[in-house]
């Protein structure tokens, strides 16, 4: 008698067993093989590195624990994706694969389609499902905000029992980082202060904001010096899928109307303001589902060519070692390296400072920090990196000065201090300034370089080019056609200091930041109120 067909559920960026629709579902159809494959393809894309792998290594285990304890190991396979179920389907018989939708890079939106085509070829059932609030194929942004709140508030699953295989399936073993590193041909990753992987670490790092951290969320959200500790930190365990989104927001929304009922208003804005951000992660996603070519192409055609495709290596170089000159740049940048995370303001703001002090191409520096973020999610990263260069046509211009942006956020130097050693020398007066030191000489080009910019004159040089384009005949009939399809539609989002909906950018003379570009990250204030990108 032949065994029962194996029903695979795929693991991609979902590496958890609770909340996860398509293990539950595959499991009432049949027996379950879950199923995790090393692409070595997907590792050797630009926006890849050895801290991302190292957090997916560490998920990796935990997973394979939790699915140990539910009756089956996790299946690892090595290879191409069509390859590895190719394989299983010779010499097991798939019943049907299971898989979360998922928004990736440009890379896996291809392999994507190539197993949807293997699975039409071979005759098996492909069922993806919806993992957040991002939709598939959709027509309008209108009443996204509605069925947002709906993907939400449904039931947290539970994880399912799996029944043992009808065979024996072939198993690999985890292997080391070093040993993957190597075999990937991924370069040594030393990442000191990374978050660990895996779903227990996530959930800790949830609870820990959400009854310790929090409190002063809205507050200290902007400046590095308290953004580590205040900020919920579990944007790596969204990316990878150790926490799903729902539970998140149902734990985030229980956690601000207990602070409500008790009075605490400090804890009620700062839920509030979280509670909103969770929004808005869905909402930047679904803007690369609607648009893949938004990781390589600008959003507004008129600012393709913008600035050379080849960046000049001299200063692509310093910006990524943190040696521009412009000591919070700088700072900013190397613990960025050394850690893995930043606050949002501050990825704003290298963002920003490369595109229009250094005007270097977003999609050089974009790959940059994409293999720096353990928490690199896609979806978010390339539109918000089109945002800060100035590239989209409907977000306004919005140049960081950024010595005004040390002296706000760091204005004793500590952060800068602790990060760029070689200032010590500098008195605090000059530290966001140091070529205006009394001993200048005995540090710059010595042991720190001078600015490799003058970074008012470059910013003024880089407006100028900006509003000339956006001035061009035909250039704001463009922006209301991607407005029209991009834009938020503000119903439902718990969002404060907005400006008029819908408002147009056409006949002004600044062009008018669309709702998904304000206050990202909750403060109240708005562009003319402060220079805020988020944090």
């Amino acid at each position: 008698m032949q065994a029962e067909p194996l029903q695979i559920v795929w693991f991609k960026r979902d590496l958890r067993v609770a909340d996860h629709a398509p293990l539950t579902l595959a499991t009432r159809t049949g027996p379950v093989l879950p199923l995790y494959v090393i692409e070595p393809d997907l590792w050797r894309q630009s926006d890849a590195s050895g801290r991302q792998l190292a957090f997916l290594l560490e998920s990796l285990a935990e997973l394979d624990r939790e699915l140990c304890r539910l009756g089956q190991p996790l299946c690892l396979r090595f290879g191409a994706m069509p390859e590895v179920l190719a394989e299983l389907h010779a010499t097991h018989r798939i019943g049907g694969l299971w898989a979360h939708e998922e928004t990736g890079n440009g890379w896996t939106f291809a392999r994507d389609i190539a197993v949807r085509g293997w699975c039409r070829e071979t005759g098996i059932p492909f069922t993806e499902l919806r993992q957040t609030g991002v939709h598939r194929a959709l027509r309008s942004r209108d009443g996204w905000a509605a069925r947002w709140e709906q993907e939400m508030r449904g039931a947290l699953l539970p994880p399912p029992a799996l029944p043992p295989l009808p065979a024996p399936v072939r198993q690999e073993a985890l292997p080391g980082l070093r040993d993957l590193e190597t075999r990937l041909g991924l370069a040594t990753d030393p990442c000191e202060g990374r978050q660990p992987g895996g779903r227990r670490a996530g959930l800790v790092c949830l609870d820990s904001f959400l009854t310790r951290r929090g409190r002063t969320y809205r507050r200290a959200m902007s400046t590095p010096l308290e953004a580590f500790d205040a900020c919920s930190r579990i944007s790596p365990h969204l990316a990878f899928g150790t926490l799903s989104l729902r539970e998140v927001t149902q734990a985030t929304r229980t956690r601000e109307a207990a602070a409500r009922a008790a009075g605490d208003r400090d804890w009620g804005e700062a839920m509030t303001s979280f509670s909103g951000r969770l929004h808005w992660h869905c909402h930047f996603i679904q803007k690369l589902e609607d648009q893949p070519d938004l990781e390589t192409r600008c959003l507004h055609p008129a600012l393709e060519g913008l600035r050379p495709r080849e960046p000049d290596a001299q200063r692509l170089a310093a910006w990524c070692n943190g040696e521009t000159g412009l000591p919070f740049v700088d700072a900013c940048m190397r613990a960025l390296r050394a850690t893995g995370w930043m606050n949002f303001r501050m990825r704003a703001m290298l963002m920003a400072v490369a595109s229009y002090h250094l005007w270097l191409d977003w999609r050089s520096t974009g790959a940059h920090l994409a293999r720096m973020f353990t928490d690199y999610e896609p979806g978010i990263h390339w539109p918000q990196v089109q945002m800060q260069s100035g590239t989209t046509g409907i977000n306004t211009i919005r140049i960081y000065n950024p010595v005004k942006q040390g002296l706000d956020q760091d204005p004793q130097g500590l952060f800068i201090r602790r990060f760029v050693p070689e200032l010590a020398a500098i008195p605090t007066p000059f530290l966001h300034e140091p070529w205006r030191a009394p001993n200048a000489a005995q540090v710059l080009d010595r042991v720190y370089p001078a600015p490799i910019v003058d970074h008012l004159a470059a910013a003024r040089e880089a407006r100028q080019t900006l509003w000339a384009l956006r001035g061009a005949r035909g250039f704001h009939a463009t922006a209301d056609r991607i407005q029209a399809r991009h834009g938020s539609r503000r119903a439902g989002l718990p969002m404060t200091g907005q400006g008029k909906r819908g408002e147009s950018t056409r006949g002004k003379g600044r062009a008018a930041s669309p709702p998904d570009q304000l206050d990202l990250f909750g403060t109240g204030e708005t562009p003319r109120q402060s220079e805020r990108a988020g944090s």
